[in-house]
């Protein structure tokens, strides 16, 4: 018989939660997970927009057939402790695609946690996440890519980048590699900071209100998280979610 238990500060990929908003959610909510097997050729697009004013934990599971696909993008703009967890497991030939936007400020804590495994040979996958947090808030990024002693011919991505427009705000990144095969192109990278001055200060130069001006360079960092997005009506709908978030930092 299978037993779960919550997890602690001890567990690494609970490191940075928020253990207090974590007390008030259902232990299945959080020890649970959301079992998805992509059949051979096949095609899972999904996208998510955390923007609740109650805790939301929410762990995708996913085993991707020989060929197939998973594709997903996902808004965390949530008002309160907000998690979007995913497991994927790949086959030859097959892919996983994440772009993720993290956003918002308050006291909030708002992650993403992913484990990428190349299980087999000639698979691919790529991550780009970015984060904006202002007041208290923090943005956590944790993502893992563990290639198999015989997934040769892995290419695998992931990439990073934190925006804090406010001194109390804070964003952590733990990328992680983890491999056993030699025929691989493995790259992750992670950068936080604030937002570009001498930008700032072109746009200025142009006539450009400041206000306006850290609205038009927050918009193009975001845009990266969701360039993979093929569905363009759907894209946009995340993206509106995104900036509806900025608005509140107005």
């Amino acid at each position: 018989m299978t037993t779960t238990t919550m997890p602690t500060i001890r567990d690494e990929e609970w490191r940075y939660a928020d253990f207090a908003a974590l007390e008030t959610v259902p232990e299945a909510e959080v020890t649970g997970w959301d079992e998805i097997a992509v059949a051979p050729g096949e095609v899972l697009a999904r996208t998510f927009v955390l923007d609740g004013a109650a805790p939301d934990i929410q762990r995708l599971r996913i085993t991707l057939g020989e060929g197939a696909r998973a594709e997903i993008f996902a808004v965390n703009a949530a008002s309160a402790y907000a998690r979007l967890e995913i497991e994927v497991t790949l086959t030859p030939h097959s892919h996983f695609e994440f772009g993720g936007v993290l956003i918002g400020g308050g006291d909030v804590t708002r992650e993403f946690v992913t484990r990428t495994i190349h299980a087999e040979p000639e698979a691919t996958s790529n991550q780009t996440v970015r984060a904006v947090h202002w007041g208290t808030a923090s943005g956590n990024y944790l993502g893992r890519i563990d290639v198999a002693r015989h997934a040769q011919k892995t290419d695998a991505a992931q990439d990073f980048k934190g925006l804090l427009l406010e001194k109390g705000a804070s964003a952590n990144a733990k990328p992680e590699l983890e491999i056993f095969a030699d025929d691989v192109k493995c790259a992750h990278g992670a950068t936080v900071g604030q937002l570009d001055e001498m930008a700032r200060y072109y746009m200025a130069s142009r006539g450009v209100a400041p206000d306006v001006a850290e609205h038009l360079l927050i918009r193009a960092f975001l845009a990266d998280a969701l360039a993979a997005l093929g569905d363009e009506a759907e894209q946009e709908r995340l993206f509106d979610h995104a900036l509806a978030a900025l608005e509140k930092a107005a």
